[in-house]
């Protein structure tokens, strides 16, 4: 494939209330191409009943350690005055195979949403894990995480998320 495969995922992540209509200075031919999609990790359905997890449900979450949570009604985002990060992605997929490029595109699309609807779900629910942690706390976890994925890939089965749930 080499050159006939890209996939590329820009981020960033911003204390605002998505209000900023071109945070990575798109060009206006490709700001013209760029669709928008709103992840709304409160009211969004989820791809696959596979995906739900009670304990991971911003509705039914509530934080300990801040008191956040739980996330209730349409634009939720709007009726509080903490702090509110938005996480804006923008996810660039070229697939050039004549004949299914844009079926694969649209697949590989559809399947960015999803992980990121569920990973920002995850994020906040597991708020009380990663509050207040340093960066050197962060390190050792990320440290922990690699050496565990290294020792899965070897030896383990396929798990996570599959394009077919």
């Amino acid at each position: 494939m080499q050159d006939n495969f890209t996939l590329m995922i820009e981020s960033m992540h911003v204390q605002d209330n998505v209000n900023i209509e071109n945070i990575h200075n798109l060009p206006p031919k490709l700001l013209a191409q760029r669709e928008v999609i709103y992840i709304d990790i409160v009211n969004d359905q989820l791809h696959s009943a596979s995906d739900y997890d009670a304990t991971c449900d911003p509705r039914i979450y509530q934080s300990v350690k801040t008191g956040r949570g739980p996330l209730v009604g349409p634009r939720w985002w709007e009726n509080t005055d903490l702090p509110i990060m938005c996480a804006y992605k923008l996810v660039t997929c070229e697939f050039k195979w004549w004949g299914i490029q844009s079926r694969v595109e649209n697949m590989i699309q559809n399947q960015e949403r999803r992980i990121f609807l569920n990973f920002n779900r995850q994020v906040f629910c597991w708020l009380d894990k990663w509050h207040g942690l340093s960066m050197d706390d962060i390190r050792a976890i990320e440290n922990k995480t690699k050496e565990e994925l290294d020792e899965q890939r070897l030896v383990g089965s396929v798990r996570g998320t599959v394009a077919h749930d």
